[in-house]
């Protein structure tokens, strides 16, 4: 498998890309892999979803990026507006430059709520998508699960907080504000329903599932529980049961 780094430039907008492939000549099949609040490109679960999908397909590419302010990304403050762009970018790049015949994306928690956000705004130029632990609550998420009571006061105060597990990104109230308004629990993706596939730990500990099947529910979307799962599958053994059923989803 074959790494390759690289950055998207478009006006203001440097994203930073990383792309796994066998390194043939032609790309039929491309993945798109979102990442999760406070993660990054090089995440564990990105690279073993592309070994594995990568062993068996050789015309294949798995691109994952930095959301801004996550990873490599030099951008200060964190507005949905410039991850939407750059999920357009990313987009527009499997498409057009590598020439994607096939175009799906896997996506995690926060990444997933991007994504959803996404495609009820513009359409989903995609064929597929796989949501792991989707955030479909993320306004919800952040305040009961993420943020700690020195984040609240601060953005209480109309002050930025610095809010994250291991790498903590910088928020303001605007921010939270953007969420709050933009819940996609409120809209309809039954357009969009047989094209997406759902899974979710049932031992989650940041995205409750009930949350997450009633969304599934109501938008009549496949809602896969994965038993004694955690937010970030760390037991090697369900994330290796996760992948299998995503590839299989695309029909990998």
């Amino acid at each position: 498998m074959l790494e390759k780094a690289f950055a998207i430039h478009e006006a203001d907008y440097n994203v930073s890309c990383l792309l796994y492939s066998n390194g043939g000549s032609s790309i039929d099949h491309v993945i798109v892999y979102c990442h999760g609040f406070g993660g990054h490109k090089e995440n564990a679960a990105a690279r073993h979803f592309a070994e594995y999908v990568l062993s068996k397909h050789k015309d294949l590419a798995v691109l994952c990026f930095d959301w801004p302010c996550h990873g490599a990304d030099v951008r200060r403050k964190l507005a949905l507006a410039d991850c939407d762009a750059y999920l357009r970018l990313v987009t527009a790049y499997a498409r057009d430059t590598l020439g994607a015949k096939t175009f799906d994306l896997y996506a995690t928690s926060f990444g997933a709520y991007l994504t959803l956000k996404y495609v009820s705004e513009h359409g989903s130029p995609f064929d597929k998508l796989a949501l792991r632990c989707p955030a479909v609550n993320m306004y919800e998420v952040f305040t009961a699960n993420i943020m700690t009571e020195e984040n609240r006061a601060l953005l209480d105060k109309g002050k930025d907080a610095m809010v994250g597990f291991d790498r903590k990104i910088r928020l303001s109230r605007a921010f939270l504000d953007e969420l709050q308004t933009s819940d996609i629990t409120a809209l309809s993706f039954l357009d969009w329903a047989d094209d997406i596939l759902i899974l979710h730990g049932t031992k989650d500990e940041i995205v409750p599932i009930d949350a997450v099947r009633a969304f599934a529910d109501n938008n009549v979307i496949e809602f896969v529980p994965i038993a004694n799962a955690d937010h970030r599958f760390i037991d090697p053994l369900l994330m290796k049961e996760a992948i299998k059923q995503i590839a299989a989803f695309f029909g990998l």
